[in-house]
């Protein structure tokens, strides 16, 4: 079973202005003259990781990581204003073109497989490939999985701690009744708001690890608002999108080799989007992990992952 490749760090940083007040913190790892791959973190809100790093071997990668708009080391924190779908979009190319990359491989997972698709369909004379995991089609019925119907029947003593936040009347729509509570003035409902909403939402994603005791009070507390504010408004808006809009569109994606891979038990992103995906692109190659769940740190997910990406970089050598 494949490993991650041995911890680096960027041989470069920028900080990237793009639409004010928003600058994006922007790194380069591996070798200057490897193979452009763009890593887009999932989220939305939150942010990527030094082991993030790791799924390239930094000999034939040129890794491009950067925090998408208000997370993590892109400043403002938190900040809502500008901070749309297509903002981001428009900033992958701005790096792109800052960085002189021409073509490069897109490696994605959940809400970044997302921005991958999105990306793919907008500007396909730009990706080499595309890696794929956990595949979000942000459509109405993904976001209803979480916040409506579906993993509410197998986490319902999670679940009602999550509606109990809210009040019976307001309840018809769970997201709409959070997002104002985050955008609140009001600076302990926030705080208690996103750690409700944060709370049901690792419950989901982490189930197939051990539970931590209480992971909002292990973030911080600006980090939980920030992160929760963040995604709750791109959920909030249909993540600034039209229904159905990736698989719709999925026919614009140049013919480029795309690797989907999912876990079966996955209950944050459900197996549908990455077969649907799947079946829409006939250059793509589906891994269904039969005992893998949502995130990328999984031992299953880390070798099927890093098996990718060392893959490409023989083809694309």
């Amino acid at each position: 079973m494949r490993a991650l490749y041995p911890a680096i760090e960027p041989y470069r940083v920028h900080h990237l202005s793009v639409d004010p007040p928003h600058v994006i913190y922007v790194e380069e790892c591996g070798t200057r003259d490897g193979i452009p791959v763009l890593f887009l973190h999932g989220g939305p809100g939150s942010s990527c990781k030094p082991y993030h790093r790791q799924f390239f071997d930094p000999a034939r990668y040129r890794a491009i990581l950067f925090d998408q708009r208000a997370s993590g080391g892109s400043t403002p924190h938190g900040e809502l204003a500008g901070n749309t779908t297509q903002a981001l979009i428009g900033d992958i190319e701005r790096i792109r073109d800052a960085l002189g990359i021409e073509k490069w491989l897109l490696f994605g997972g959940s809400w970044g497989a997302t921005l991958a698709v999105l990306y793919a369909e907008m500007h396909p004379d730009r990706a080499l490939g595309l890696v794929l995991r956990g595949t979000f089609l942000a459509r109405a019925q993904d976001l209803d999985w979480i916040v409506k119907s579906g993993a509410n029947r197998i986490f319902p003593d999670a679940w009602e701690e999550f509606i109990g936040f809210i009040p019976k009347a307001e309840r018809d729509d769970l997201v709409e009744a959070y997002y104002r509570r985050l955008l609140s003035d009001d600076e302990p409902l926030q705080l208690a708001a996103a750690k409700a909403w944060s709370a049901w939402a690792t419950r989901v994603v982490t189930y197939t690890l051990p539970q931590p005791e209480n992971p909002s009070e292990s973030a911080g507390k600006n980090k939980v608002v920030d992160e929760a504010r963040i995604e709750c408004h791109y959920a909030a808006h249909q993540y600034f999108l039209e229904p159905n809009q990736l698989l719709r569109e999925a026919d614009k994606i140049p013919p480029v080799r795309t690797v989907l891979i999912h876990g079966r038990r996955d209950l944050t992103c459900t197996l549908e989007s990455s077969w649907l995906l799947h079946k829409r692109l006939p250059n793509s190659k589906l891994v269904i992990l039969p005992d893998a769940g949502h995130l990328a740190a999984e031992p299953s997910m880390i070798d099927v992952l890093v098996a990718a990406t060392d893959t490409f970089a023989k083809q694309l050598a």
